[in-house]
């Protein structure tokens, strides 16, 4: 009997490939910007991810250079990727 059933976005590279995928799909505004909130609300409640799978995708996107997250955390930018990064394993 399994009491614990697994996540999916347990892996931070699943989240953050996830995330990446949510931040192409919205409309950027001012300079490429993508309100944090834009990606929060549908990984959070639509794809019932938790806040720390959030956490581990958003740092894992950053030290991928995937994202580039705001110091103040209001929004990202997505970079340049050198990979398929919409292609999850």
């Amino acid at each position: 009997m399994k009491l614990v059933t697994e996540r999916r976005f347990a892996d931070p590279e699943a989240a953050a490939r996830q995330l990446v995928k949510l931040a192409w799909s919205i409309e950027p505004v001012q300079d490429g910007r993508i309100h944090i909130e834009k990606i929060n609300y549908p990984f959070l409640y639509t794809l019932k991810g938790s806040g720390a799978e959030f956490g581990a995708g958003i740092k894992y996107a950053v030290e991928r250079g995937w994202l580039e997250l705001h110091e103040i955390r209001t929004y990202v930018r997505l970079l340049t990727p050198g990979e398929d990064l919409l292609t999850l394993r």
